[in-house]
């Protein structure tokens, strides 16, 4: 249960997909405009799923559904790709960084 003040983060639709330009690509026509945000919740007390008011880090006010509490950075550079290990062997050979002289 996220209590006011709380970093949290919500989703909003800002455009429904007929809203949208004919202006755009056909297969982004078809979608909804969505908005993610981040800032301290407004409502006393909300829950996951919970529509909800917060105040962004720049003061920007926006309403959407609670996602969750304390949201953190959860992106990496990928999974494991054997074929960058060997190419990185290859540049080191070609460079001549294998020790050899």
């Amino acid at each position: 249960m996220a209590k006011k003040g709380d970093w949290v983060r919500i989703h909003s639709v800002v455009l429904k997909a007929e809203e949208r330009t004919a202006k755009l690509p056909e297969d982004t026509q078809k979608c909804d405009l969505e908005q993610w945000t981040k800032g301290f919740l407004q409502e006393e007390s909300a829950k996951v799923g919970d529509v909800v008011t917060v105040v962004t880090a720049v003061g920007r006010t926006e309403k959407g559904t609670l996602l969750e509490e304390n949201p953190h950075y959860t992106h990496s550079y990928g999974e494991f790709v054997p074929e960058i290990i060997e190419i990185d062997r290859q540049l080191r050979e070609i460079m001549n960084f294998g020790g050899e002289e």
